[in-house]
């Protein structure tokens, strides 16, 4: 699963930097962060990334106290991207004020366990993200008129 997660990382810094951002994959290491280098021209930045792929949608994004810390510290552009099925984020951390922290189970850190462990955390609104790219649903599909129709004709029967 961590070579998939990688792999994700990996996709994700090749893209941005086809964007225009100058970054170097550093997840396979053991910073606390999953990618380094610099934001887009005209005002190139510093910047440490933080990633995470989520397989269930929640309308806050977490991140563990710990990691927020870990990646302000550097005084680089702190960002954060969640992934989720429904779209992607991006949390500029360094322009996130008045955050407040919540106790919550998370995973432990070791990966042999699934153990969860109480730790604070910042819940992050998606309002609060720079960047969202929604993934959209197809909203005609080459049988959508068939069931619409099959559907009102089930309607109009019962």
């Amino acid at each position: 699963m961590i070579n998939k997660i990688h792999n994700w990382e990996k996709a994700v810094v090749t893209l941005l930097n086809l964007d225009g951002w100058n970054l170097k994959h550093t997840g396979d290491g053991m910073e606390s962060w999953d990618a380094i280098g610099t934001t887009p021209k005209p005002k190139s930045q510093e910047c440490v990334i933080e990633m995470k792929f989520r397989n269930k949608y929640y309308d806050t994004k977490i991140i563990e106290k710990f990691k927020y810390d870990k990646l302000i510290e550097t005084g680089k552009v702190a960002l954060y991207l969640v992934n989720d099925p429904k779209g992607n984020y991006m949390f500029w951390l360094n322009n996130l004020k008045d955050l407040q922290t919540k106790d919550m189970y998370c995973p432990d850190t070791t990966l042999w366990t699934k153990k969860k462990i109480l730790k604070p955390c910042y819940l992050l609104e998606e309002k609060d993200a720079a960047i969202i790219n929604l993934n959209e649903e197809l909203e005609i599909g080459i049988w959508d008129s068939y069931f619409d129709i099959k559907e009102k004709i089930n309607k109009k029967n019962s």
